[in-house]
């Protein structure tokens, strides 16, 4: 199954993870590939420490990419996304996962960070018995198209809209 999770409000990732989290209580295999965000520490990276090693996060990003004080050049950004796509490629070869969770790579295609045409490959190649989640703002048609669930995110109210910043163990 192709599970998308998209739009402009907030549960994206914290949805796949419950995804994850319901797949490991069924004995299944997790891997969470993450393309945008950075090595900042977040409370998935515990949950995920107490679940392994049927669930494994791997942090691929570089942070945010043009916002947030980020210094880094777009070509950092690129390669580590187009790293992740190849590690997400490998994993789907040569290891035995039941779940591969795709974090932000709908981000990474709308900042042109990978081509549509190397997602769209994997996603068409990847097996038919095995569970894909792609997540992040943004999803292309392309993906949406090929998708068996789609849910989208909408926000009606955020506390930053009031100048209230995230709060950790909620937003991270």
């Amino acid at each position: 199954m192709i599970i998308v999770n998209t739009g402009n409000g907030k549960g994206k990732t914290t949805a796949a993870l419950g995804q994850a989290l319901r797949a490991v209580g069924e004995g299944k295999k997790v891997l969470m590939i993450q393309f945008i965000k950075g090595p900042w520490k977040s409370g998935e990276d515990e949950s995920a420490k107490l679940l392994a090693p049927n669930f494994l996060l791997r942090k691929m990003g570089r942070g945010f990419v043009g916002i947030l004080g980020d210094s880094l050049p777009r070509e950092a950004h690129e390669t580590a996304a187009r790293e992740a796509l190849l590690m997400a490629e490998k994993e789907t070869k040569e290891a035995n996962w039941d779940m591969l969770i795709l974090d932000e790579i709908n981000n990474a295609l709308a900042l042109n960070l990978i081509s549509l045409e190397s997602v769209l490959r994997f996603i068409d190649a990847f097996p038919k018995d095995k569970h894909l989640v792609l997540t992040g703002r943004d999803a292309d048609k392309e993906v949406i198209r090929r998708a068996d669930l789609i849910t989208e995110m909408k926000e009606v109210k955020h506390p930053y809209q009031a100048g209230i910043k995230g709060k950790r163990g909620i937003e991270y």
